[in-house]
């Protein structure tokens, strides 16, 4: 049992003074009287409940299970670096630590993973639970733990256990953090015992939010109910290879030997840097949209979209009020990662550069933490640092005293959708009835009745329509065509992906920790199956590289993978997995540098398909402008011009439309007005830039009237009604034949989102002035269009009364960061709570610069607004000549406690783009640190 012999120190000390420590006390006192008001929920909090989850920083604690003593030391920022003299301790030491700071966020985590969220929030999260059940993450991970992962590991997420439970030890909710005082109100909830099976589980969330391409395989298929084939390509145009280059430039694979080898040039590179296009449809290259008789690739508004549209539309419903554990629910995930070699930077060893980009969450879902053995031996093995996850035992992205990483999503497609037809208790597969493997869940509900669900599997996964009554009336009634067997009880939708087979991710983390050189972290990476993730490396030798790890499965010839498949047709399964010997990397190219950013990874000549839904470049593109702009002519980066660089804020899609806008002429002095304003502009999407918000207003509207208003309603950002024509409707008509369609998605997943595929989209569309798409119909005094020019007007015009009514008539006060401004939420009752709750947990607004597709990625969707919904989640930049000289900032701070110093203490320097120090050596952890804490046995 926890032993306190140092009473706590309450409110965190750190760097922010005696000022400020004063106004926090301040707003906890005022937040005491409120409360003893009667505000929560007819009871009262008082000052000591605010505080009473606050973490001991300070004198000692005894902790039975230790074999030494533990030191903690936290910077002026809550930003711990444990201190210990073997594995266990130190991992140990890292689950106390989590948990004092984040054990709410863990816990929620865990609930999430299992399915249990009903048991913490009541009957409302009951349908996500049923969905996450038929996922079963929780059953992989015990898989996984039970027979996949080293005894090492399994050693190790035991002692980081422990660790949580020695802070749980004897801990009422509110002791724990300030939200358990709050569901105390609603029921009887109690945090119980931390497993290692919570740590895998963690995983397969991750993995879940970067899946890859299952929604824009579900897009695809949902527009064929009102577009055709080629209007389809039309919005998926074919990645432009000779103008963003892939990340591997300097590898090729080898058909002899069946490997991918260093040296040459891949191919697909196009021709040369400058605009020209070398694109192709050769295997791996570009977007398809689907072979051979892959569900929905028939017609556009015939029997087999509307197939697709009922299978679909279920299921995107259930995907979209999914809680997401890093991103968007999948969408807009990207990040940046680059490296300079030595021989290009100020210090003569490599600068590597990581930032990615996740939903923004308070906290983060980043908690920043050293983990350092005293003496590097075979007892105790690490000395590393970075960011890890609460939850989590190792360092996810980070360095230690050899080598630096970072982490990129690779975009690689390892989930497809199948069709299945269900007769009695099985399904047809190769001409049999096969017999569903079934399970029974128990879904355990806080103030309510348990639930039990059956789950129904089939040879490609698990059935997700039977979570869905739509998608289950949907297989019954659906039209396929001829092909297709007998409907018998209906079909339905089961998913395969990579993430429910049991790996060794887990075992990775540890491995990439512990690796001194590129060798070892190759070795590593191979463990590293799921997610998918571009990994960029560098080392204090000098060298630099890229891998590209992964559980990758091989399709047969006519299947790619962009749209659902016939599951009853054997032709369609997966093949196998592509060999590691056969994944691309790059180690010390020529050219000094490495940049990934969600672009292509291979080129067209890579024999297997990686994806038909790559990012389309503009980052990638621009980062590499920037370090070639920096080292020509013998030019050398710093650190700082790393730092700057990831706050580069430059449009490529304003740069491309502003030309003709200004050519325009819109006759109305308001527009033009407006329109004045993008003279002289540089194209940078700065907080202040009165031009930058016209622009993203305009380029909003162009994405509106030229392809949003044509795109089905399951698409289209909910509650926004259009009078359409009707595709297989019974809705009433109006005297010009059309019915009223309101859209479905919610505003942070409709489309058009106005990522680069839609740059690359009007970039294509742009010379042809007379394309059907830049047709649109008059409303009220606002002109109708009937090309280019002429949609492009109307959207000056709408932008400039838009921006009225958002801004005001003078356009003086406009900027760019009044509308694009970034609110930080608490992600259970922050969002669902009552608005007491929402104004204690929750934190903003920041007005931001940046924007969509851009390096400094605050990303927004068009379809729904100018809001920010992902962004740079944290920022690294790592020194391989003085690891003390590197520098990383969090989006939030170290603290899941609401009023703690370190709640959001990072948060202001991450909007200005600063970076903070990152101390690695002990002595440079000593100068900066502020509390000690000393665990002992």
């Amino acid at each position: 049992m926890p032993t306190d012999t140092t009473a706590s120190t309450g409110q965190q000390p750190g760097t922010s003074g005696r000022k400020k420590g004063r106004k926090g006390r301040l707003i906890v006192l005022v937040l005491a009287l409120a409360l003893i008001g009667g505000v929560a929920y007819g009871g009262y909090w008082s000052v000591s409940t605010v505080r009473a989850s606050f973490p001991q920083t300070k004198g000692s604690i005894t902790l039975q299970g230790l074999s030494g003593t533990v030191d903690v030391r936290r910077d002026g920022h809550g930003i711990p670096q444990i201190y210990a003299s073997s594995d266990e301790d130190l991992f140990m030491a890292q689950g106390y630590v989590q948990a004092q700071d984040r054990f709410y966020e863990m816990d929620v985590r865990r609930h999430m993973t299992a399915g249990r969220l009903s048991e913490m929030f009541g009957a409302g999260q009951a349908d996500t639970d049923a969905f996450l059940r038929t996922l079963g993450w929780e059953r992989v991970a015990e898989e996984e733990y039970g027979k996949k992962l080293s005894p090492a590991t399994k050693k190790y997420l035991q002692a980081y256990s422990k660790g949580v439970n020695a802070y749980l030890e004897g801990k009422e909710g509110e002791e724990i953090s300030l939200e358990y005082a709050a569901l105390g109100f609603e029921n009887d909830y109690r945090p119980g015992e931390w497993t290692p099976v919570d740590s895998v589980a963690w995983l397969k969330a991750m993995a879940w939010d970067l899946r890859g391409n299952m929604q824009d395989e579900i897009d695809r298929a949902l527009m064929t109910s009102r577009l055709g084939p080629k209007q389809i390509a039309d919005l998926y145009p074919a990645y432009p290879y000779g103008r963003n280059k892939p990340v591997i430039q300097e590898g090729q694979y080898d058909e002899v030997t069946g490997e991918y080898e260093q040296g040459g040039t891949s191919g697909g590179s196009g021709e040369g840097e400058g605009e020209g296009e070398s694109e192709g449809e050769g295997e791996g290259a570009g977007t398809g949209t689907g072979t051979g008789s892959e569900i929905g690739t028939e017609t556009g508004t015939g029997t087999e979209g509307s197939s697709v549209e009922s299978q679909l539309t279920g299921l995107q419903e259930i995907l979209r009020d999914l809680p997401t554990a890093v991103g968007v629910n999948g969408d807009g995930i990207g990040s940046n990662s680059w490296v300079v070699a030595g021989e290009h930077t100020i210090t003569g060893r490599p600068l590597l550069a990581n930032d990615p980009h996740l939903s923004a969450s308070l906290p983060s879902v980043w908690y920043q933490m050293g983990l350092h053995c005293r003496s590097v031996s075979e007892k105790c093995q690490y000395d590393v640092t970075g960011y890890t996850f609460a939850g989590m035992p190792g360092v996810i992205i980070g360095h230690n005293q050899d080598i630096a990483w970072g982490l990129t999503n690779s975009g690689v497609d390892v989930t497809d959708l199948y069709l299945e037809k269900i007769t009695g208790d099985g399904y047809q597969y190769d001409g049999k009835v096969v017999p569903f493997e079934t399970r029974e869940e128990t879904i355990k509900v806080a103030g309510g009745s348990a639930r039990k669900i059956v789950v129904r599997e089939t040879n490609n996964g698990p059935l997700l329509s039977d979570r869905s009554d739509e998608l289950v009336r949907a297989g019954k009634k659906a039209t396929v065509d001829s092909a297709a067997p007998d409907r018998g009880d209906g079909y339905g939708v089961a998913l395969r992906w990579t993430a429910l087979d049991p790996g060794r991710t887990m075992d990775s983390v540890f491995a990439i920790n512990r690796a001194k050189d590129w060798d070892d972290f190759r070795e590593a990476a191979t463990l590293f199956e799921v997610p998918s993730q571009n990994l960029v490396y560098a080392d204090t030798e000098g060298h630099i590289g890229y891998t590209l790890p992964g559980k990758i499965p091989t399709r047969a010839e006519d299947h790619d993978g962009s749209l659902p498949a016939p599951g009853w047709d054997a032709d369609y399964e997966w093949t196998g997995w592509i060999d590691q010997d056969e994944l691309p990397y790059e180690f010390d190219p020529e050219r000094g540098y490495i940049v990934t950013a969600n672009q292509a990874v291979v080129g067209k000549d890579y024999p297997y398909t990686l994806t038909t839904d790559w990012g389309y470049g503009a980052r990638s593109r621009r980062i590499t402008d920037l370090i070639q702009s920096k080292i020509k002519d013998g030019g050398k980066v710093s650190t700082d011009d790393m730092r700057q660089m990831q706050l580069d804020n430059s449009s490529s899609i304003a740069k491309l439309l502003v030309p003709d806008l200004l050519k325009i002429d819109t006759g109305d002095e308001d527009v033009r007005e407006a329109q004045k304003l993008l003279e002289g502009w540089d194209y940078t999407q700065d907080a202040d830039s009165a031009a930058a918000a016209y622009f993203n207003a305009v380029w909003r509207n162009i994405l509106k009237l030229a392809f949003g208003h044509k795109l089905p309603k399951e698409l289209r950002v909910e509650g926004q009604c259009l009078w359409v024509d009707p595709v297989n409707t019974t809705g009433p008509a109006d005297e010009a034949g059309k019915v009223r369609e309101c859209g479905q998605r919610a505003a942070d997943q409709a489309q058009p989102d106005g990522g680069d595929r839609w740059f690359e989209v009007v970039r294509k569309l742009k010379e042809d002035e007379d394309s059907e798409w830049w047709t649109t119909s008059k409303r009220g005094t606002r002109p109708g269009a009937d090309n280019r020019d002429d949609l492009f007007k109307r959207a000056m015009i709408d932008a400039r009364w838009e921006l009225t009514a958002k801004l005001g008539k003078d356009i003086d006060t406009w900027s760019w960061g009044r509308l694009h401004r970034l609110f930080l939420k608490n992600q259970t009752l922050g969002t669902e709570g009552p608005g007491f709750l929402k104004y204690v947990l929750n934190r903003g607004p920041w007005k931001l610069g940046g924007g969509e597709a851009t390096v400094n990625a605050t990303g927004w969707n068009a379809a729904g607004g100018y809001g920010v919904v992902w962004v740079p989640s944290m920022r690294m930049v790592v020194n391989l000549g003085d690891l003390d000289k590197s520098r990383y900032i969090n989006l939030t701070g170290a603290s899941g406690h609401a009023y703690s110093s370190h709640y959001v203490d990072q948060t202001d320097k991450w909007a200005k783009g600063e970076l903070l120090e990152w101390p690695f050596s002990q002595k440079a952890v000593e100068e900066n640190t502020s509390d000690t804490l000393l665990l002992k046995p």
